[in-house]
């Protein structure tokens, strides 16, 4: 199967992903076996609760319409353009072993993509927490275009037999796939955060956008929001208000357990925090927050808030911030959207892929 013929086909698989976000659409189909495919995804899609809990069905619609949004035609050909040429000289596939994260729904479909779109083959762990949504994106992938089925296996058992290996997890399983692969070509990824700097001047707008960076997920991907930098006297209330919008994460049982535990930690503590009734907001130095709780910290200037940012670089997913504050920030609201070259830990994984021998 040549280079144009993959890209056509997560092309079409990203708009079936995209008629995904909402369960009322009824796309078009190429056929049966397509049609039979998607609907099987859409039940996938509403039985995924079932076995987790945080994958409720609004959380999961929203995780693969979001990725189908990424794979346009026009947006796979401009990330795939720096490395068309050595794309067209590989002659061998690699064998690609890709150990998967689950804590938010699909969130090991890119590294399946860059693994799949340079034309290796997958062979893939996937997490007990999300088994299902990534067979059921990959049968609709298959059902697309068949030339796919005899490049990606699935298992439950340990991975073996492959050339190079991309691993995600957190700080303590990093330790363990060092250990074990730590002798093939290799990306091992471990927790990152994202962070929010926020000046005092962000409109009710831009407010409502940053809750959902913060609560997308109920706040358990490496992309969200779990830490602010703010100014001194900085007002929180505005923030808080915001957050409304958001209080429907409490019909979800297992989030308002965490919620109603973590709030009486803080008062059987005397912990100062702001309770927005869905969110407790408090001072931490540390990146990483429980769920329902978001850490803020204070910043003096901009400028030595940037070196800071720099120096903390490899435990930062993404900065959110207004729009003309860093280079490297991204827009309120767009945390969970990246795009196809916004890659995990800034590693290019399309060049480790190309780099292979």
């Amino acid at each position: 199967m040549n280079l144009l013929k993959r890209i056509e086909a997560f092309a079409r698989l990203g708009y079936l992903m995209q008629e995904s976000g909402n369960a009322g659409n009824q796309p078009s189909f190429k056929g049966a076996e397509e049609q039979r495919a998607f609907e099987e995804l859409q039940f996938e899609i509403c039985d995924a609760p079932h076995y987790n809990g945080w994958f409720t069905e609004p959380m999961v619609r929203k995780a693969i319409s979001s990725l189908g949004k990424s794979m346009t035609m026009e947006n796979l050909e401009k990330w795939l353009k720096p490395y068309l040429k050595h794309l067209a000289e590989i002659n061998e596939n690699q064998s690609i072993g890709l150990v998967m994260a689950g804590n938010i729904p699909a969130v090991g479909f890119h590294d399946l993509l860059c693994v799949l779109i340079t034309g290796n083959k997958l062979k893939a762990k996937l997490s007990s927490d999300d088994n299902r949504l990534i067979p059921a994106l990959t049968k609709l992938l298959v059902a697309i275009e068949p030339g796919f089925a005899d490049s990606v296996m699935f298992t439950n058992d340990r991975l073996n037999g492959f050339n190079a290996i991309i691993a995600t997890g957190s700080n303590n399983s990093a330790r363990y796939f060092e250990y074990y692969f730590g002798k093939y070509p290799h990306i091992i990824r471990k927790n990152r955060n994202g962070v929010a700097v926020l000046t005092g001047k962000e409109s009710q707008d831009e407010l409502q956008l940053l809750c959902s960076d913060i609560f997308s997920y109920y706040g358990l991907g490496c992309r969200n929001v779990s830490h602010l930098y703010v100014p001194r006297e900085y007002d929180f209330v505005p923030l808080l208000d915001a957050c409304q919008q958001w209080v429907a994460v409490n019909d979800n049982h297992k989030y308002f357990n965490n919620y109603e535990y973590n709030k009486a930690i803080f008062l059987v503590n005397s912990t100062a925090h702001f309770d927005a009734g869905n969110l407790l907001v408090t001072e931490s130095a540390s990146l990483a927050s429980a769920v329902s709780v978001l850490h803020y910290e204070y910043y003096s200037n901009v400028d030595g808030l940037q070196k800071k940012l720099e120096v903390l670089q490899d435990q930062i997913q993404c900065v959110v911030a207004a729009d003309s504050l860093f280079d490297f920030s991204i827009p309120f609201g767009k945390s969970q959207e990246p795009q196809l070259w916004d890659y995990a830990d800034g590693i290019d994984t399309i060049g480790f892929l190309m780099g292979l021998k």
